[in-house]
């Protein structure tokens, strides 16, 4: 198995913020293909009338881009709170945690970082996540589980894993793929529940038939661009994460632990899992399963880390 070797800080937060930055160009972008494909179906008598559909476009466009803005600067900010409430964290304080609480601190100390904010989840399961958009907000988050079984270095490269995410702006660049696949996700949700409960004249029901058709397509789209940042991330941090404690051992051996121990009851959301350190599909025939995973194989990433 190769070696993947760790891409320098500077050089890794450079390619996820211009990642970023094609990711807030790009799904905007699949927002208005989505309205100008609409409005070509639905313009359609005897033929395709482009001159009218690019026209009506043009008005269109102004009030696409404020909706998009708003929806996505409310959940921008308000991501963190968001996550603390939905995974049901506590903070997690020096005097309840000393263990943690310096394990976490020395890491910061020996990277020159501001200390992230800690969170624990009362959960026997075996995870951990980065959250948070800068450094007020930036918050690593574990389960009681993981802190209760796991060796002190074990535990070390798990949370030196996840401080690579925030220090990588992984954090920040998920944010973003989550917040616009969630718009899709939404539009395909309410157009699904007009057919199921909407009544109309025959035309309404072509026209949320030819909405449903475009909002399933681009959903499709944006999934696709998700996944392929997702797994990338993971080999990545778990490089850095390995050069940080100098002890890439250590987080094979933790990897190990966490498999087939990570899935968190209380979790009901997959924004919430695929934030955390292990989110791999149980094993299954259904080959494609893993296909659409945001995680690659934890055996993968242990083999990497016995190698380094």
């Amino acid at each position: 198995m190769q070696k993947l070797p760790y891409v320098g800080i500077l050089q890794q937060q450079r390619k996820n913020n211009i990642r970023s930055f094609f990711l807030l160009l790009g799904f905007p972008s699949l927002i208005l293909a989505a309205v100008w494909t609409f409005l070509l179906f639905t313009t359609y008598e005897t033929s395709f009338n482009f001159e009218l559909t690019n026209n009506v476009f043009l008005e269109y466009i102004p009030y696409v881009l404020i909706g998009v803005i708003v929806w996505f600067t409310i959940a921008y900010f308000a991501h963190s709170m968001s996550i603390n409430k939905s995974a049901g964290s506590e903070t997690l304080e020096r005097r309840t945690n000393k263990r943690v609480y310096n394990l976490v601190e020395n890491l910061c100390i020996s990277q020159g970082m501001k200390m992230p904010k800690l969170r624990i989840i009362q959960s026997d399961a075996l995870n951990a996540f980065a959250s948070g958009i800068n450094e007020k907000t930036y918050t690593v988050t574990l389960t009681q589980g993981i802190i209760e079984t796991l060796e002190d270095d074990e535990l070390e490269g798990v949370i030196a894993h996840e401080l690579m995410h925030i220090k990588n702006n992984d954090v920040r660049l998920l944010i973003i793929s989550i917040i616009f696949v969630g718009i899709f996700s939404f539009l395909v949700n309410m157009i699904f529940r007009n057919i199921l409960f909407g009544r109309g004249k025959k035309k309404d029901i072509r026209i949320i038939i030819i909405s449903l058709v475009i909002s399933l397509v681009v959903y499709l789209i944006s999934m696709l661009f998700k996944f392929a940042l997702s797994k990338k991330r993971e080999y990545m941090a778990d490089a850095g994460a390995a050069e940080m404690t100098k002890n890439p051992l250590a987080l094979a051996s933790a990897l190990r632990k966490i498999s087939g121990n990570h899935k968190i009851e209380s979790f009901k959301s997959e924004e919430l899992a695929q934030l955390c350190i292990e989110n791999s599909p149980e094993k299954s025939s259904f080959s494609l399963k893993g296909l659409f995973s945001t995680h690659p194989p934890i055996d993968k990433r242990i083999g990497i880390l016995e190698r380094f």
